[in-house]
């Protein structure tokens, strides 16, 4: 076939690649010609379809994929699209439009929730402002309100994702989900552009066809009864957010750069799947695509406020697995804002994104803005448990089971505490003329959180993490630290980082009252990997009998009080270094005070100074320290049989790093979330309803009551996520 594509952009030349690989006479041009030479039009840009296009097609005969310009309106005309998605019934945001300010600003208050503010209009991918404050949202609306009438949305939550499908009047079939990377900056920060980067298929928890029949077989049926039937490429933006997935608009064209994704793994003609909807017969076929994508833009400086135009482009050499679509060029300079797309091709998304990134170091023009980061938040979909991310929590429970008959077998009446609890106790009280004191003992490392400090080069961190970690077993026991031993292994010993690590070590011993005794280190080739190390110890702790925790009887409607974390503290770093593995480390995400690099390493708490009041009181009945196994596996380690515990989610404020984690985990359940992070809850007091005011007075800081006691079968001690 003789096949014009109209545009002029990277979506354009994808589509053209797309039809030529099969054979076809593929021309670009930026706008229709006349007379129309041609046997089949693909329309690439919203405002050509806008424009009629396809209507100037129809009157000479001329099969055009792409809609009427009446049709277009549902790209055109964002409060047409909620008005119709309202009609149907499809899952979507709250929504008011309005063409006055007064009007607009008097909705947004009575509804009381954070909107998105769009103009109803085509703006080029620029017409919408996500504000973060009250205030911004003010000056959205007044400022968007100048170009035109607004549609004013419910902000929603959650990754968002490119749902296109072809259309042939009837029947809709989708093309593989895609996800864009819009933000200029990595880890999704800085201003919105129209998209610095894709992949596909998406890693999402929904059949494409199933949200094909939600989202845009709806549409068809009621435009086909309406006798408008729609030819072309119907493109729902979704948000899946944890209620399910919800529109967010709709377009009528492939998207861009999702195009330059998708329609490399899409082996059907696509000429011929276009003329077949023109024809009304794409029938019961489904569109044929195999492995994965991912596009990277590479940018002209100043985009997307103030494109710089006019250096001259080195476009680098070709590769086997990738591709480059031209878009703002002409073949020598910048021309444009996104000035070229590379995609790379492979049977998953990591050989995929290795093959683009490997083909867009080769590409240079003077100020080229590219993300280091697409596709980062595809890792964290993908995890469905921890065991995903190398950890597996129910084989370490299996081997702490097997191991725990052999190890008391060795215990004689002085061991109170052994295996299971947050450290041994042994009794001194037959050989020490004292009231009866205890030594409470806590062994412990740092875990894979060692390999984050090794790659920064900050050690004096996870120095603290050792000491404050085994300062916390014990004292959950009620006891203070006396004093503690270290051990430091690595690959090849280096002075200054094992000194700056035991930097830390006195630094959070001298904190606390405890002498730093050891001192041990072990240079080990060729069981450690080059530069890196891993850290360990045990802290000894004292308490007397009289005051050793749990103490009394945990009952059902004790109080479950929360103490904050200051973030991961030294678990669960295999999850989160697996999340981020493609996010740089220097990126400040929305929210955060620092660094991401410089978040993940903020030493473990020391609870002493925080409890040490309130313990002293006796109010406390019991503390659970949440280490690994978060929340579900900590809290039943002081629980009695018969007693459960009710955990209401939403009672504390989860901080930004662990919202951020949620986020990208989308298709991790609560329960495994719950029980690989601290989510914000690093100690939990129990104390009986009566003193739980006085319990968090005593507290020098915010603390929450963030669930009770509950009654249970015999074989209780369980957690219980509500809420």
């Amino acid at each position: 076939m003789r096949v014009l594509v109209i545009g002029s952009g990277g979506r354009e030349a994808a589509i053209a690649w797309a039809c030529g690989r099969h054979g076809h006479a593929v021309r670009i041009a930026a706008d229709l010609p006349s007379p129309i030479d041609a046997d089949l039009v693909i329309v690439g840009p919203e405002a050509a379809l806008v424009a009629g296009v396809a209507d100037r097609c129809a009157d000479e005969g001329v099969p055009c994929f792409g809609p009427t310009a009446g049709l277009a309106r549902l790209e055109s005309s964002k409060g047409f699209t909620r008005t119709l998605a309202q009609t149907l019934g499809l899952p979507s945001p709250a929504f008011h439009m309005s063409s006055s300010v007064d009007e607009a600003l008097t909705w947004w208050r009575a509804f009381g929730k954070p909107v998105v503010v769009k103009l109803d209009g085509l703006a080029a991918g620029k017409g919408v402002i996500v504000p973060d404050t009250a205030e911004d949202t003010e000056t959205a609306i007044r400022e968007l309100l100048e170009q035109g009438p607004i549609v004013l949305e419910e902000r929603l939550t959650g990754p968002e994702c490119s749902l296109m499908a072809m259309c042939d009047g009837t029947v809709a079939r989708p093309l593989p989900v895609a996800q864009v990377d819009k933000r200029i900056g990595e880890g999704d920060t800085g201003p919105n552009t129209g998209g610095m980067g894709a992949y596909a298929p998406a890693p999402i928890p929904y059949d494409p066809d199933e949200l094909t029949a939600t989202f845009i077989q709806p549409v068809l049926d009621h435009l086909a009864d309406v006798g408008a039937p729609y030819i072309g490429v119907l493109y729902a933006g979704l948000m899946l957010t944890p209620e399910g997935p919800r529109l967010l608009e709709f377009n009528c064209r492939f998207g861009d750069p999702e195009a330059q994704a998708v329609l490399p793994l899409v082996t059907d003609d696509l000429a011929e799947l276009a003329l077949a909807c023109c024809n009304g017969e794409l029938g019961d076929r489904h569109i044929a695509a195999v492995g994965a994508s991912c596009t990277v833009v590479a940018a002209a400086p100043g985009y997307p406020a103030a494109p710089v135009t006019g250096a001259a482009i080195d476009f680098g050499h070709d590769s086997d697995h990738s591709l480059l679509f031209p878009a703002g060029t002409d073949g020598t300079v910048v021309t444009g804002g996104r000035v070229l797309a590379v995609t790379g091709i492979g049977a998953g998304l990591a050989d995929a994104r290795a093959a683009a990134y490997e083909r867009m170091r080769s590409v240079r023009f003077a100020g080229m803005q590219v993300r280091r980061d697409i596709g980062w938040r595809s890792i964290g979909a993908q995890l469905q448990s921890y065991a995903a991310a190398g950890v597996d929590i129910d084989e370490g429970t299996r081997a702490v089971d097997q191991m725990k008959a052999a190890v008391e077998r060795t215990h004689g009446d002085a061991v109170l505490r052994g295996v299971g609890s947050f450290g041994g106790v042994f009794s001194l009280a037959a050989i020490k003329e004292m009231d009866d004191p205890l030594l409470v003992a806590s062994t412990d490392g740092v875990g894979t959180k060692v390999e984050l400090a090794a790659r920064l080069g900050k050690y004096r961190g996870v120095g603290m993490d050792i000491v404050n970690h085994c300062i916390d077993d014990v004292l959950v026991q009620g006891a203070r630290p006396l004093f503690f031993l270290d051990y430091i292994a690595s690959s090849k010993l280096d002075a200054d980082q094992v000194a700056e690590v035991v930097t830390g070590m006195a630094e959070a011993c001298e904190a606390s009252g405890c002498a730093l005794l050891g001192g041990e280190t072990a240079e080990m080739p060729g069981v450690y990997a080059d530069g890196a190390f891993d850290i360990a110890g045990t802290l000894v702790g004292v308490v007397d009998r009289a005051d050793l925790l749990p103490t009394g009887v945990l009952e059902p409607g004790d109080v479950l009080v929360g103490v904050a974390s200051n973030g991961p503290h030294t678990n669960g770093y295999s999850l989160l270094r697996k999340v981020f593995d493609w996010l740089p480390m220097d990126t400040v995400p929305p929210g955060f005070d620092a660094p991401l690099g410089d978040t993940l390493l903020r030493p473990h708490r020391n609870y002493l100074p925080v409890l040490d009041k309130v313990l002293r009181s006796g109010r406390v009945k019991a503390l659970a320290h949440i280490t690994g196994g978060g929340l579900p596996e900590n809290l039943p380690r002081v629980l009695p049989a018969g007693v459960d515990a009710l955990i209401e989610l939403g009672s504390w404020p989860v901080p930004p790093l662990f919202r951020l984690v949620r986020e990208l985990t989308v298709g991790m359940p609560t329960d495994e979330l719950y029980r690989t992070l601290n989510l914000g809850v690093g100690m939990v007091l129990v104390c009986s309803p009566a003193e739980a005011d006085a319990v968090q007075g005593l507290v020098d800081e915010p603390t929450w009551r963030i669930g009770t006691l509950v009654a249970a079968p015999s074989d209780g001690r369980k957690v219980h996520l509500v809420g």
